[in-house]
Protein backbone atom coordinates (compact mmCIF):
# COMPACT_ATOMS: atom_id res chain seq x y z
CA UNK A 1 0.00 0.00 0.00
CA UNK A 2 2.73 2.57 0.97
CA UNK A 3 4.22 1.82 -2.24
CA UNK A 4 1.73 2.37 -4.17
CA UNK A 5 0.90 5.94 -2.48
CA UNK A 6 4.53 6.43 -3.55
CA UNK A 7 4.13 5.73 -6.85
CA UNK A 8 0.73 7.77 -6.98
CA UNK A 9 2.94 10.73 -5.63
CA UNK A 10 5.39 10.40 -7.95
CA UNK A 11 2.72 10.27 -10.73
CA UNK A 12 1.15 13.50 -9.41
CA UNK A 13 4.62 15.39 -9.38
CA UNK A 14 4.97 14.21 -13.07
CA UNK A 15 1.82 16.19 -14.15
CA UNK A 16 2.66 19.33 -12.60
CA UNK A 17 6.18 19.36 -13.29
CA UNK A 18 6.51 20.83 -17.04
CA UNK A 19 4.84 23.96 -15.64
CA UNK A 20 8.24 24.80 -13.35
CA UNK A 21 11.32 22.83 -15.47
CA UNK A 22 11.96 22.64 -19.09
CA UNK A 23 9.78 19.76 -20.90
CA UNK A 24 12.38 18.78 -22.98
CA UNK A 25 14.94 17.75 -20.32
CA UNK A 26 12.28 16.07 -18.42
CA UNK A 27 11.58 14.04 -21.77
CA UNK A 28 15.14 13.25 -21.68
CA UNK A 29 14.95 11.99 -17.92
CA UNK A 30 11.73 10.08 -18.42
CA UNK A 31 13.53 8.22 -21.85
CA UNK A 32 16.91 7.51 -19.79
CA UNK A 33 14.42 6.31 -16.50
CA UNK A 34 12.57 3.85 -18.76
CA UNK A 35 15.91 2.35 -20.31
CA UNK A 36 17.68 1.84 -16.61
CA UNK A 37 13.99 0.48 -15.66
CA UNK A 38 14.09 -2.35 -18.38
CA UNK A 39 17.93 -3.20 -17.60
CA UNK A 40 17.46 -3.53 -14.16
CA UNK A 41 15.21 -6.01 -14.89
CA UNK A 42 17.92 -8.44 -16.12
CA UNK A 43 20.52 -7.67 -14.12
CA UNK A 44 18.90 -6.85 -11.10
CA UNK A 45 15.94 -9.66 -11.28
CA UNK A 46 17.92 -12.06 -13.43
CA UNK A 47 21.43 -11.67 -12.64
CA UNK A 48 22.38 -11.39 -16.06
CA UNK A 49 25.29 -8.22 -16.62
CA UNK A 50 24.61 -7.39 -20.34
CA UNK A 51 27.03 -4.59 -21.85
CA UNK A 52 25.10 -4.39 -25.02
CA UNK A 53 21.84 -2.96 -24.14
CA UNK A 54 22.98 0.16 -26.46
CA UNK A 55 22.49 -1.62 -29.69
CA UNK A 56 18.99 -2.31 -28.58
CA UNK A 57 17.88 1.67 -27.73
CA UNK A 58 20.11 2.79 -30.53
CA UNK A 59 18.68 0.37 -32.38
CA UNK A 60 15.27 1.20 -32.31
CA UNK A 61 15.88 4.93 -32.56
CA UNK A 62 17.21 4.15 -35.76
CA UNK A 63 14.48 2.41 -36.63
CA UNK A 64 11.77 4.75 -35.59
CA UNK A 65 13.25 7.95 -36.93
CA UNK A 66 13.60 6.02 -40.44
CA UNK A 67 9.78 4.67 -40.33
CA UNK A 68 8.69 8.05 -39.32
CA UNK A 69 11.02 10.16 -41.81
CA UNK A 70 10.68 7.84 -44.63
CA UNK A 71 8.16 5.78 -44.53
CA UNK A 72 5.65 7.84 -43.17
CA UNK A 73 4.32 5.90 -40.29
CA UNK A 74 2.66 7.49 -37.85
CA UNK A 75 4.30 8.41 -34.72
CA UNK A 76 2.99 6.13 -32.50
CA UNK A 77 3.07 3.12 -35.12
CA UNK A 78 6.80 4.09 -35.57
CA UNK A 79 7.54 3.96 -31.71
CA UNK A 80 5.99 0.52 -31.83
CA UNK A 81 8.00 -0.70 -34.37
CA UNK A 82 11.28 0.60 -33.04
CA UNK A 83 10.34 -1.05 -30.05
CA UNK A 84 9.56 -4.55 -31.76
CA UNK A 85 12.76 -4.00 -34.04
CA UNK A 86 14.80 -4.28 -30.39
CA UNK A 87 12.85 -6.86 -29.63
CA UNK A 88 13.77 -8.75 -32.57
CA UNK A 89 17.21 -7.77 -31.93
CA UNK A 90 16.80 -9.24 -28.49
CA UNK A 91 16.41 -13.01 -29.56
CA UNK A 92 19.35 -12.77 -31.84
CA UNK A 93 21.65 -11.66 -29.71
CA UNK A 94 19.99 -13.57 -26.67
CA UNK A 95 19.35 -16.69 -28.06
CA UNK A 96 23.33 -16.42 -28.18
CA UNK A 97 24.27 -14.65 -25.15
CA UNK A 98 22.07 -16.91 -22.66
CA UNK A 99 24.51 -19.80 -23.35
CA UNK A 100 27.16 -18.30 -21.32
CA UNK A 101 27.17 -17.18 -17.65
CA UNK A 102 29.27 -14.15 -15.81
CA UNK A 103 31.80 -12.50 -18.01
CA UNK A 104 31.18 -14.35 -20.81
CA UNK A 105 27.94 -13.71 -21.44
CA UNK A 106 28.48 -9.93 -20.84
CA UNK A 107 31.32 -9.94 -23.37
CA UNK A 108 29.20 -11.76 -25.96
CA UNK A 109 27.07 -8.71 -25.87
CA UNK A 110 29.55 -6.03 -25.94
CA UNK A 111 30.52 -7.93 -29.26
CA UNK A 112 26.98 -7.87 -30.62
CA UNK A 113 26.54 -4.49 -29.48
CA UNK A 114 29.78 -3.30 -31.53
CA UNK A 115 29.13 -5.44 -34.09
CA UNK A 116 25.69 -3.58 -34.41
CA UNK A 117 27.05 0.07 -33.69
CA UNK A 118 29.65 -0.84 -36.86
CA UNK A 119 26.62 -1.82 -38.99
CA UNK A 120 25.47 1.77 -37.98
CA UNK A 121 28.26 3.80 -38.62
CA UNK A 122 28.53 2.34 -42.66
CA UNK A 123 24.43 1.70 -43.29
CA UNK A 124 23.82 4.38 -45.70
CA UNK A 125 19.60 4.96 -44.21
CA UNK A 126 21.36 6.00 -40.67
CA UNK A 127 23.04 9.19 -41.84
CA UNK A 128 26.88 7.60 -40.34
CA UNK A 129 28.59 9.94 -37.84
CA UNK A 130 25.62 12.28 -38.75
CA UNK A 131 23.15 11.08 -37.74
CA UNK A 132 19.42 10.37 -38.86
CA UNK A 133 18.12 13.97 -38.51
CA UNK A 134 14.59 15.88 -39.08
CA UNK A 135 12.81 12.93 -37.76
CA UNK A 136 8.68 14.93 -37.60
CA UNK A 137 6.73 14.70 -34.45
CA UNK A 138 3.76 14.19 -35.67
CA UNK A 139 0.64 14.12 -33.88
CA UNK A 140 -0.61 11.25 -31.56
CA UNK A 141 -3.81 9.63 -32.01
CA UNK A 142 -3.91 11.79 -35.43
CA UNK A 143 -5.44 14.72 -33.47
CA UNK A 144 -2.82 16.22 -30.87
CA UNK A 145 0.36 18.53 -32.12
CA UNK A 146 3.43 16.84 -30.90
CA UNK A 147 5.63 19.61 -32.09
CA UNK A 148 4.11 21.44 -28.76
CA UNK A 149 6.45 20.53 -26.03
CA UNK A 150 4.08 20.28 -23.87
CA UNK A 151 1.92 18.05 -25.58
CA UNK A 152 5.21 16.05 -26.18
CA UNK A 153 5.95 15.65 -22.50
CA UNK A 154 2.58 14.21 -21.56
CA UNK A 155 2.95 11.68 -24.74
CA UNK A 156 6.11 10.71 -22.93
CA UNK A 157 4.92 10.13 -19.83
CA UNK A 158 2.55 8.07 -20.82
CA UNK A 159 4.93 5.84 -22.62
CA UNK A 160 6.70 5.60 -19.56
CA UNK A 161 3.95 4.36 -16.67
CA UNK A 162 3.17 2.11 -19.26
CA UNK A 163 6.54 1.05 -19.96
CA UNK A 164 6.96 1.11 -15.95
CA UNK A 165 3.58 -0.58 -15.29
CA UNK A 166 5.22 -3.58 -17.65
CA UNK A 167 8.23 -3.79 -15.57
CA UNK A 168 6.27 -3.88 -12.15
CA UNK A 169 4.29 -6.59 -13.48
CA UNK A 170 6.60 -8.41 -14.66
CA UNK A 171 9.04 -8.66 -11.62
CA UNK A 172 5.70 -9.19 -9.37
CA UNK A 173 4.59 -12.02 -11.49
CA UNK A 174 5.07 -15.57 -10.73
CA UNK A 175 7.58 -15.10 -14.08
CA UNK A 176 9.39 -12.75 -12.06
CA UNK A 177 9.43 -14.84 -9.21
CA UNK A 178 11.12 -17.49 -10.80
CA UNK A 179 13.56 -15.06 -12.63
CA UNK A 180 14.95 -14.23 -9.21
CA UNK A 181 15.28 -17.49 -8.37
CA UNK A 182 17.48 -18.54 -10.90
CA UNK A 183 19.14 -15.19 -9.91
CA UNK A 184 20.06 -16.55 -6.61
CA UNK A 185 20.31 -20.03 -7.28
CA UNK A 186 20.05 -20.99 -11.44
CA UNK A 187 21.61 -24.43 -10.85
CA UNK A 188 18.21 -25.14 -7.73
CA UNK A 189 15.92 -23.69 -10.16
CA UNK A 190 16.69 -26.12 -12.74
CA UNK A 191 16.43 -29.15 -10.54
CA UNK A 192 12.96 -27.94 -9.42
CA UNK A 193 12.27 -28.33 -13.36
CA UNK A 194 12.33 -24.91 -14.62
CA UNK A 195 13.84 -24.13 -18.30
CA UNK A 196 16.23 -21.79 -17.33
CA UNK A 197 17.61 -20.72 -20.37
CA UNK A 198 13.72 -19.94 -21.48
CA UNK A 199 13.25 -17.66 -18.38
CA UNK A 200 16.35 -15.91 -19.34
CA UNK A 201 16.08 -15.42 -22.91
CA UNK A 202 12.19 -14.06 -22.37
CA UNK A 203 13.64 -11.45 -19.84
CA UNK A 204 16.49 -10.48 -21.85
CA UNK A 205 13.99 -10.28 -24.95
CA UNK A 206 11.32 -8.50 -23.02
CA UNK A 207 14.01 -6.01 -21.32
CA UNK A 208 15.65 -5.06 -24.82
CA UNK A 209 11.86 -4.32 -26.52
CA UNK A 210 11.42 -2.17 -23.60
CA UNK A 211 14.93 -0.85 -23.85
CA UNK A 212 14.22 -0.19 -27.31
CA UNK A 213 10.57 1.64 -26.45
CA UNK A 214 12.81 4.42 -24.64
CA UNK A 215 15.10 4.83 -27.60
CA UNK A 216 12.56 5.34 -29.90
CA UNK A 217 10.58 7.78 -27.95
CA UNK A 218 13.91 9.50 -27.11
CA UNK A 219 14.23 9.99 -31.29
CA UNK A 220 10.57 11.32 -31.44
CA UNK A 221 11.31 13.82 -28.80
CA UNK A 222 14.80 15.20 -30.09
CA UNK A 223 13.85 14.34 -33.71
CA UNK A 224 17.55 12.76 -33.83
CA UNK A 225 18.75 9.00 -33.80
CA UNK A 226 23.15 9.21 -33.41
CA UNK A 227 25.71 6.93 -33.13
CA UNK A 228 25.39 8.69 -29.21
CA UNK A 229 22.99 6.14 -28.61
CA UNK A 230 24.34 2.97 -29.94
CA UNK A 231 27.44 3.62 -28.44
CA UNK A 232 29.13 1.00 -25.30
CA UNK A 233 29.06 4.30 -23.88
CA UNK A 234 25.45 4.48 -23.50
CA UNK A 235 25.52 0.64 -22.21
CA UNK A 236 28.01 1.73 -19.30
CA UNK A 237 25.89 4.53 -18.70
CA UNK A 238 22.52 2.55 -17.98
CA UNK A 239 24.70 0.44 -15.71
CA UNK A 240 25.64 3.16 -13.60
CA UNK A 241 22.21 4.39 -13.65
CA UNK A 242 20.95 1.23 -12.17
CA UNK A 243 23.46 0.25 -10.04
CA UNK A 244 23.38 4.36 -8.53
CA UNK A 245 19.35 4.21 -7.86
CA UNK A 246 19.43 0.56 -6.24
CA UNK A 247 19.87 -2.56 -8.24
CA UNK A 248 16.79 -4.98 -8.07
CA UNK A 249 14.38 -2.24 -7.02
CA UNK A 250 11.71 -0.80 -8.95
CA UNK A 251 12.02 2.48 -8.41
CA UNK A 252 16.10 2.48 -8.26
CA UNK A 253 16.89 2.68 -11.96
CA UNK A 254 14.34 5.68 -12.35
CA UNK A 255 15.99 7.42 -9.46
CA UNK A 256 19.31 6.65 -10.51
CA UNK A 257 18.99 7.69 -14.29
CA UNK A 258 17.09 11.49 -12.65
CA UNK A 259 20.67 11.84 -11.12
CA UNK A 260 22.84 11.45 -13.99
CA UNK A 261 20.77 12.84 -16.52
CA UNK A 262 20.74 15.94 -13.60
CA UNK A 263 24.38 15.75 -13.68
CA UNK A 264 25.14 15.67 -16.99
CA UNK A 265 23.07 18.77 -17.75
CA UNK A 266 23.79 20.89 -15.74
CA UNK A 267 28.07 20.06 -15.21
CA UNK A 268 27.91 20.49 -19.26
CA UNK A 269 27.42 23.82 -18.76
CA UNK A 270 29.75 24.92 -16.07
CA UNK A 271 33.57 25.22 -15.61
CA UNK A 272 33.38 21.02 -14.91
CA UNK A 273 32.13 20.27 -18.60
CA UNK A 274 35.01 18.45 -19.90
CA UNK A 275 35.32 16.65 -16.81
CA UNK A 276 31.63 15.16 -16.47
CA UNK A 277 32.86 11.87 -16.95
CA UNK A 278 35.30 11.87 -14.21
CA UNK A 279 32.61 13.03 -11.81
CA UNK A 280 30.43 10.63 -12.70
CA UNK A 281 33.25 7.79 -12.28
CA UNK A 282 34.05 9.41 -8.95
CA UNK A 283 30.07 8.90 -8.29
CA UNK A 284 30.41 5.17 -9.38
CA UNK A 285 32.89 4.59 -7.49
CA UNK A 286 31.76 5.92 -3.98
CA UNK A 287 28.90 4.17 -4.90
CA UNK A 288 30.05 0.61 -4.69
CA UNK A 289 32.21 1.25 -2.06
CA UNK A 290 29.89 3.17 0.81
CA UNK A 291 26.45 2.32 -0.49
CA UNK A 292 26.52 -0.80 -2.67
CA UNK A 293 22.71 -0.74 -2.66
CA UNK A 294 22.26 2.64 -4.26
CA UNK A 295 20.05 5.10 -2.97
CA UNK A 296 16.64 3.40 -2.46
CA UNK A 297 18.31 0.42 -1.71
CA UNK A 298 19.78 2.21 1.27
CA UNK A 299 16.61 4.17 2.01
CA UNK A 300 14.67 1.20 2.11
CA UNK A 301 16.92 -0.52 4.06
CA UNK A 302 17.22 2.84 6.60
CA UNK A 303 13.04 2.60 6.54
CA UNK A 304 13.39 -1.23 7.75
CA UNK A 305 15.46 -0.58 10.51
CA UNK A 306 13.37 2.37 11.93
CA UNK A 307 10.26 0.36 12.30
Amino acid sequence: MNSKIGYLLALAALLVLPLAIYPVFLMKLLCFALFASAFNLILGYGGLLSFGHAAFFGGAAYVTGHAIKVWGLPTELGILVGAGGAGLLGVAIGMLAIRRQGIYFAMITLAMAQMVYFLFVSAPFTGGENGLQGVPRGTALGLIDLSNDLAMYYFVLAIFVLGFFIISRAVHSPFGQVLSAIRDNEARATSLGYDVDRYKLLAFVLSATLAGLAGATKTVVFQLASLTDAHWHMSGEVVLMTLLGGLGTIAGPAVGAGTIVTLQNYLASGPLGAWVPVVLGVIFVVCVLAFRRGVVGEISALIKKSF
